[in-house]
């Protein structure tokens, strides 16, 4: 049987959902999987084919999720469903949702300066997501998180302190990619993807690849 994907897209148009559904559901499909794709949260509320489902991709950016969505996405992954995301659709997303965040392992709260130019830093090239790559170059908004300490980190940024009088964070290193469990489900996560442009960089597509392909659901 093939593997399923769900793409579950809307909330802030700035963040390019659609267009960033239009990049990895390509990808999904080259891959195997049978990829729905709706705009609407009431998708997590059907309960068997959330059941049946492999991976979850939601690039959904603020907005509000209602109870019963919540519960019916969450109870997914806690039952061994995979999820993946990055920032404009699973890290700036149900603000007031802490339940939601804790599965995630962290929320954006800042991006000083707005589009800057930062370097991102691998800390385990021997990962299956990071594996191979070298630090690289991103030229966009820079993520400032409050992360779960029980998250995987594979990738980091360090904060200037040049940015908007913000200078006591100089020198701050901040997790941009992580992995961790909730349940039986994988959760993976990429600060990486402001817009569809992002996604030109070769590293921050190939690890946002290997990041859904590492969440789907295993067979072991």
């Amino acid at each position: 049987m093939p593997k399923t994907a769900l793409m579950v897209w809307g909330g802030w148009d700035g963040h390019e959902p659609e267009e960033c559904v239009d990049i990895f559901a390509p990808f999904l499909e080259g891959r195997g999987f049978e990829v729905e794709v709706s705009g609407t949260l009431d998708a997590f509320l059907d309960g068997e084919a959330m059941e049946e489902t492999d991976l979850i991709v939601p690039v959904w950016t603020m907005g509000e999720i209602g109870g019963e969505q919540c519960k019916g996405l969450l109870e997914a992954v806690r039952g061994g469903a995979g999820i993946a995301g990055w920032h404009g659709g699973m890290g700036d997303s149900f603000r007031q949702n802490v339940d939601y965040q804790f599965m995630v392992g962290g929320q954006w709260v800042a991006h000083p300066g707005g589009i800057v130019d930062y370097e991102v830093n691998i800390l385990d090239d021997r990962d299956p997501v990071t594996s191979g790559l070298e630090d690289f170059r991103m030229h966009s908004e820079q993520y400032y998180m409050h992360v779960d300490p029980g998250n995987k980190v594979l990738a980091t940024t360090t904060f200037s302190g040049e940015h908007d009088g913000i200078d006591w964070i100089a020198g701050c290193v901040m997790p941009t990619v992580w992995k961790r469990r909730y349940g039986k489900g994988r959760v993976f996560y990429s600060s990486l993807g402001h817009v569809a442009a992002d996604f030109e960089v070769a590293q921050a597509r190939l690890i946002m690849e290997r990041g859904m392909m590492w969440a789907a659901r295993s067979d072991e």
